[in-house]
């Protein structure tokens, strides 16, 4: 069974930084889709940022584009989401989830992804 579990999240005001940090363990798939999801108050959840660990391609949700960037270290098993210029839109839970197999075209959509980390709180005030 995979484990995911995140931290880092936190409270700032619009404009600041927070990293997210996912550790994996448990999985024993050599290559796979990792990556983060969000969920506000009374809204569906969403994808954010995901990465496929074998060959490093990324895909963004168009509304975190040049503003968050998601980083795997292999060596480490984890996953990290560095997210800057942070706006109140962005308040919701953080979720970390991997996959081994995602038709790309879906790697945002949550319905992908069979494990889920617990998820980790980002509030950011105007």
């Amino acid at each position: 069974q995979v484990q995911l579990v995140e931290s880092g999240g936190g409270s700032v005001q619009a404009g600041g930084s927070l990293r997210l940090s996912c550790a994996a363990s448990r999985y024993t798939a050599s290559s796979y889709f990792m990556g983060w999801f969000r969920q506000a108050l009374g809204k569906e959840r969403e994808g954010v940022a995901v990465i496929y660990t074998g060959g490093g391609a990324t895909y963004y949700a168009d509304s975190v584009k040049g503003r968050f960037t998601i980083v795997q270290d292999n060596s480490k098993n984890t996953l990290s989401l560095q997210m800057n210029s942070l706006k109140p839109e962005d308040t919701a839970v953080y979720y970390c989830a991997a996959q081994y197999a995602v038709r790309p075209m879906y790697a945002l959509h949550p319905a992908s992804y069979e494990y889920w980390g617990q998820g980790t709180q980002v509030t950011v005030s105007s």
